[in-house]
């Protein structure tokens, strides 16, 4: 069995931090799909120590060990960039232990502390970065504009007053690839959200209000995305659609 729970984050830190969060695992088990969001995380788990999981474009693997206890700290798409001082792309699909990336922050996380100590201390480390390294407003605005299902990829540019080879460096720097990337993860999201809430209507009807052109896309994006077409995603969930 497998438990996780996520909170706020405290209120100087919710510019850049989407929640902190607690996975504990009483059995050895496939974890349950880790899929994208935008997001990346500083974590701690216990025996091990810190990493950070970079931005993902498809399903990672994950394997809980019994016993073990993961904490973390997810970082707003647009933030995890300029806060770790890192090109994200360098860590896109990839886990990477916290000591090839900053030293001396992972001798103060060793594996042996307790869950509740690695977690302030990685709130107290994600509040210096932010302080030191404050997101590109520019970026922060195009990651907010992408929320709408209907803006255009290609008007960003004019919106925040930036080229588009201008907007695409420093968006990938920051968020770890391209808007149009980011926009298919949250329209992508969006699915999920109405899936989980068990919102009415058939898989055509939720891509439909999710921002998909019709069904066969949201399968086509869901199978890039989730590795499952709609349907098997909906039952590996435990959530399928009505």
């Amino acid at each position: 069995m497998t438990t996780y729970a996520e909170w706020p984050p405290p209120a100087p830190l919710r510019g850049a931090v989407v929640c902190l969060w607690r996975r504990r695992a009483t059995e050895t088990r496939r974890a349950a799909l880790v899929l994208p969001d935008g997001c990346v995380d500083l974590i701690w788990e216990s025996d091990r120590g810190a990493f950070l999981a970079g931005p993902d474009t498809g399903p990672m693997p994950a394997v809980m060990t019994a016993g073990r206890t993961l904490v973390g700290v997810r970082l707003r798409p647009g933030a995890g960039g300029p806060l770790l001082g890192l090109p994200l792309d360098e860590v896109r699909d990839r886990r990477v232990d916290l000591v090839d990336l900053r030293p001396a922050a992972a001798r103060r996380l060793p594996g042996m502390l307790s869950p509740a100590e690695a977690l302030d201390r990685l709130v107290t480390l994600t509040g210096a970065l932010a302080g030191e390294r404050p997101p590109d407003p520019a970026t922060l605005e195009s990651v907010r504009l992408l929320h709408d299902p209907r803006v255009r990829v290609h008007e960003l540019g004019s919106h925040v007053g930036l080229g588009d080879r201008q907007l695409r460096r420093r968006f990938t720097a920051a968020v770890g690839y391209g808007p149009k990337t980011l926009h298919r993860v949250l329209r992508f999201r969006r699915f999920l959200g109405l899936l989980e809430r068990a919102a009415p209507g058939g898989l055509g009807e939720l891509a439909l209000r999710a921002g998909y052109a019709d069904q066969a896309h949201l399968s086509r994006e869901t199978v890039q995305l989730a590795g499952l077409p709609p349907a098997a995603l909906a039952r590996e969930l435990g959530v399928p659609p009505g």
